[in-house]
């Protein structure tokens, strides 16, 4: 029997499926890309910003309305 005392974190690295290391690094590769492109994706999209006075649009025009006098 073995006496000697051995930390839970050892007897990990000492049972690790070696295998398992090249599929972990591809599935971490492919969760980085897939960030990396939908950032990318993401800055790539034209931001629209429209500004009083440039381009008419059906909703900007405003009515105005006298104001309400009491009597």
């Amino acid at each position: 029997m073995n006496d000697q005392f051995e930390s839970t974190y050892a007897l990990l690295v000492r049972s690790e499926e070696k295998g398992r290391g090249v599929l972990e690094i591809l599935a971490y590769a492919v969760l980085i890309l897939g960030v990396v492109f939908s950032i990318w994706q993401f800055a790539q999209t034209p931001v629209k910003i429209s500004a009083p006075g440039l381009e008419p649009c059906v909703a900007c025009h405003t009515t105005t309305t006298p104001p309400f006098v009491r009597s």
